[in-house]
């Protein structure tokens, strides 16, 4: 972790179980982010939090060493009372993120922990749970079913975390949250956390609702990006970004990155290009089935595929090392996926680019996007030297592009 990132706050400056510094140690963990340093000495305290600071600084270990700390005070208080805690995430990636964290930090501490997202193992997940859990991390469909079938109680949860609370209300989930919530244990019975990169009204309003008189931790909130994060603007033909693209990459020589599409079509197309033309790369998107996403995202964290062309469906949640290069082959149409997009580099501290194409088609997003980030992002220029001659794909594996369509 760079060190630019760090304060000079050490984990052991707060009363926090021996078994827990053990954990954090034997995971690196030695001195805190802002964010952490800020928000765990009130959850400690036994306040309600919400937090918002940019991407991948630690807010996941902050909620996770107040949750581990409560459930062992009130363990260690009354062995005979039922506690547990819960941590709802909008995407099956970031809750499995989060339930490999929980075992890195909890490591000595003997708690357990349960996965429950959609998509696989049904079974499997409802048997762990009826086992027996402390932690249970899920997404809030699956979290739901488990309720009602009575593999869950809610009134047993004294620590509540909502993770990227505002990419709840993207997804549509603030009715399954509502739902959730009000089953649960009055605000002043539980510890509840909020964390997001964003903290907007619609998500302040959430907090109120829900929370115990929350303290607002705000980390940077001016800063929408990270520092380190190098950032520059390609004005380009719709027709001509493969070409700038694979141009680009052979200049570069792209190890780990992450290329983002508004598409599936698109990501489908640019995929068979740049496999045509000497690279290796794969594609992620909402409809790839859990078990080969997975295993398409694990193969990416260790360098097997240098490629990934996405979605936004890995736009928040994923935390992939040493990603080092996002381009945004389209530009998102909305100006805080850009900001979760291009979060995937330059993560704890370490540099990274962020590489943009804007084109007759998603170009009318680009003010939006530099008003909300509140700065220009840098434009540079494209030679015909960055254009690749590329060896084109049989037709088959490239879908027909529709004709483009000017917007009023």
């Amino acid at each position: 972790m760079s060190e630019q990132l760090l304060t000079d706050v050490p984990f052991t400056d707060f009363e926090l179980d021996p078994r827990l510094i053990e954990g954090l140690h034997a995971t690196g963990f030695v001195q805190c982010t802002p964010i952490q340093a800020r928000s765990l000495p009130l959850l400690l305290a036994g306040q309600d939090v919400a937090g918002q600071a940019q991407t991948g600084t630690g807010k996941t270990a902050a909620f996770m060493l107040a949750t581990m700390e409560r459930l062992l005070t009130l363990k260690a208080r009354d062995p005979g009372v039922p506690a547990q805690a819960i941590m709802l995430s909008p995407t099956r990636e970031l809750a499995i993120q989060i339930y490999n964290d929980a075992l890195k930090i909890g490591r000595a501490t003997g708690l357990r922990c349960c996965l429950a997202y959609g998509g696989v193992d049904y079974d499997k997940q409802r048997n762990l749970l009826l086992d027996g859990f402390d932690i249970v991390i899920g997404t809030p469909g699956r979290i739901i079913d488990y309720c009602k079938q009575g593999v869950l109680n809610l009134r047993q949860m004294r620590v509540v975390v909502l993770d990227e609370a505002d990419r709840m209300f993207d997804l549509g989930f603030i009715k399954d949250l509502r739902y959730l919530l009000r089953r649960m244990p009055h605000p002043t019975q539980r510890l509840t956390m909020l964390f997001s990169a964003t903290l907007s009204f619609r998500v302040n309003e959430l907090a109120y609702e829900h929370m115990n008189n929350p303290q607002m931790v705000e980390v940077s909130p001016d800063r929408r990006t990270a520092e380190r994060v190098e950032q520059v603007l390609y004005h380009v033909g719709a027709e001509e970004k493969v070409a700038l693209l694979v141009g680009l990459f052979r200049q570069l020589n792209p190890d780990r990155t992450l290329v983002f599409v508004n598409t599936k079509r698109v990501a489908n197309e640019i995929v068979a290009y740049l496999n045509h033309n000497g690279f290796r790369a794969e594609m992620l998107s909402g409809d790839v089935i859990q078990t080969k996403r997975q295993r398409l995202i694990e193969q990416f964290s260790k360098g097997e595929i240098p490629i990934v062309v996405a979605t936004d469906v890995a736009a928040r949640g994923l935390h992939i090392p040493d990603v080092s290069h996002v381009v945004n082959f389209d530009l998102p149409q909305n100006a805080e996926d850009y900001v979760h997009r291009i979060g995937r580099t330059a993560r704890m501290g370490a540099a990274g680019d962020a590489i943009s194409f804007g084109c007759e088609e998603y170009v009318f997003s680009l003010q939006s996007i530099e008003e909300y980030i509140g700065a220009k992002i840098p434009v540079a220029r494209v030679d015909d030297d960055m254009m690749a001659i590329l060896k084109r794909p049989a037709r088959s594996a490239i879908p027909q592009r529709p004709p483009f369509r000017r917007r009023r």
